[in-house]
């Protein structure tokens, strides 16, 4: 992976592409996309040979686009990393922390940093595509009395002046990332695996899709529930456990689940990142 050309959703200097960074080494050739949709279809038509996405965030949640796109696109999973997220409010020549009345930022970020914003009640958020690229803007645009909450990162990219640090409600902040290709290749060390899959309409059909987990002692380290589409409040369940799919317990648990479920898809088998 070291010359892999990796796709990411986000303009220099984000934090997905610190994340890219750490996780395959700092010679890979990164592809910036403007949105998530525009980094799956980067992969699926070979402009990149994998993509580095958000899914979970530690006080913002899931990012449920995300997992929509997982299975539109029929991506695997060969990776993931989690990283530490410092959000840093930025601007330029003019514009100071008592001046400041706009900031803009991606709707995560902004989320993230609430506790900052019930205190300067004054400033305005303002949505914005990514965090490095609402840097980007300013850096171009010049906006009296703007800002972004990016990366220190960006912030030196783009040289921005950092007005105030640590903006994120708790300082355990981590966003994990996955990485994505349209390989099936066997990952060495793999002992995780994701799926999702979509149940029958009937009492205790989650229960019993669950129990084939929980009868051979399989931990669960994620489950998510998404709207399946055109099927009005029946749902997807993007699941995550520890083990390699082709392990005799994990084998033996997803024929059992083939069994009771209407739908089931493995979304990948790979090596699970560390907690910090």
């Amino acid at each position: 992976m070291k010359t892999a050309k990796v796709a990411f959703q986000g303009e220099r200097g984000s934090f997905s592409e610190e994340a890219a960074y750490k996780l395959l080494g700092k010679r890979v050739r990164v592809i910036p996309c403007e949105t998530f949709a525009s980094t799956f279809r980067a992969v699926s038509r070979g402009k990149a040979n994998c993509c580095l996405v958000p899914i979970e965030n530690t006080l913002a949640g899931s990012i449920y686009e995300n997992y929509d796109h997982l299975l539109e696109y029929r991506l695997q999973i060969i990776g993931e990393v989690n990283l530490r997220i410092v959000h840093n409010l930025i601007a330029f020549a003019g514009t100071t922390l008592a001046s400041c009345c706009k900031v803009y930022s991606h709707p995560v970020a902004l989320a993230q940093c609430t506790r900052f914003f019930s205190k300067h009640r004054k400033i305005e958020k303002i949505p914005f595509y990514d965090t490095a690229g609402s840097v980007k803007m300013l850096a171009e645009k010049k906006i009296k009395g703007g800002a972004g909450i990016a990366s220190r990162v960006a912030a030196a990219h783009y040289k921005g002046r950092i007005l105030r640090t640590h903006l994120e409600d708790h300082r355990e902040n981590y966003t994990r990332f996955l990485l994505l290709s349209k390989s099936k290749k066997s990952i060495p060390k793999a002992n995780k695996t994701s799926l999702v899959f979509s149940t029958r309409n009937i009492p205790g059909a989650l229960f019993k899709c669950l129990s084939v987990f929980a009868l051979r002692e399989i931990d669960l380290t994620k489950i998510e529930s998404r709207p399946l589409r055109g099927r009005p409040w029946e749902y997807l369940f993007y699941v995550d456990f520890a083990g390699h799919r082709d392990d005799e317990k994990s084998k033996n648990a997803l024929a059992h689940l083939g069994e009771v479920v209407n739908f089931l898809r493995v979304l990948g088998c790979y090596k699970s990142a560390s907690r910090i």
